[in-house]
């Protein structure tokens, strides 16, 4: 039998990564504008 490994290259993982960056953004974005440092009119 042959046992097969992850694969070589590193697309999946900097997906994942890009995936946290987004989300980290996002949630940054919405503590400020509930924290009111962003104010309401720059907020469609």
């Amino acid at each position: 039998m042959s046992e097969t490994g992850p694969p070589a290259d590193n697309d999946g993982r900097t997906a994942i990564n890009e995936d946290w960056a987004a989300t980290i953004v996002g949630l940054v974005l919405l503590v400020l504008v509930l924290t009111g440092v962003i104010p309401v009119g720059l907020v469609p």
